[in-house]
């Protein structure tokens, strides 16, 4: 039986949580037989979260926030394993305040975190990458960024994941020559963690009943499309934002 990523070495921010979309995203590529090295803030999570995949795979502390690190990180990857075939950029935060109720803090943690993250990520593997002349680069949007906000996602959110719809396609368009491919996904409401407190049953279940297919995305849906793009099944495929909820946008 042929595994989509064979041996495939690949990068996955914000994946410690074994509740959220990049742990998903880790560990159905690793049954497509990728080896993972998993990013998060903290060391000991990060290398759980890839204990719990299996012995191949590796955690590593990255604020995807300091350039400096992510091209660390990056090197130890590379140093250790020989060289990156895919990035995943799915460190982000989300937020819900409206604009007058959310601080500076708040847009520059949101911004930071999700676009300045992803230019950092990209920056630190597409040296590598142009001089293998492959690679692949999916970055992470959300529904948010198309509908003008979404159902937990403040302006300064729905920007920031605007913003890293733009940065795939324009890195996409540059790329493309050096046989980067590079792609966004864009989910609607995810079962995750970060739903926690921020809205309850009934809530979920309103939002369920907008939604055509009727229920809301699990972290599985998520990585499922991840692994389409990420792998040589698009390999025609480079600047497209990919919907993945259900119908809850058509356009």
């Amino acid at each position: 039986m042929a595994f989509l990523l064979q041996d495939k070495i690949v990068v996955v921010t914000g994946s410690a949580s074994q509740r959220g979309i990049g742990w998903a995203t880790a560990s159905r590529f690793a049954q497509e037989g990728a080896i993972v090295a998993l990013l998060d803030l903290d060391a000991s999570a990060a290398q759980g979260a890839a204990d719990a995949i299996g012995t191949r795979h590796k955690g590593w502390a990255c604020d995807v926030r300091d350039a400096a690190r992510c091209n660390q990180v990056v090197g130890e990857i590379l140093e250790q394993f020989g060289h990156v075939d895919v990035l995943i950029n799915n460190a982000g935060v989300s937020q819900s305040q409206r604009v007058m109720d959310s601080t500076a803090e708040d847009y520059d943690l949101v911004m930071d975190v999700s676009l300045r993250g992803a230019y950092n990520m990209s920056r630190a593997v597409v040296p590598h990458m142009r001089g293998r002349q492959a690679g692949s680069i999916v970055c992470m949007g959300s529904i948010a960024a198309q509908r003008g906000g979404g159902i937990l996602g403040g302006p300064h959110y729905a920007a920031a994941k605007g913003g890293v719809q733009s940065f795939a396609k324009a890195l996409a368009r540059e790329l493309a020559p050096d046989g980067i491919r590079v792609n966004a996904v864009a989910p609607g409401l995810v079962e995750t963690g970060l739903l926690d407190g921020k809205i309850d049953e009934a809530g979920k279940q309103h939002v369920a009943h907008t939604v055509p297919m009727g229920r809301l995305a699990v972290p599985l849906d998520i990585a499922n499309a991840m692994l389409f793009l990420a792998s040589d099944l698009s390999s025609y495929v480079t600047g497209v934002v990919l919907d993945v909820n259900g119908g809850l946008h058509i356009h």
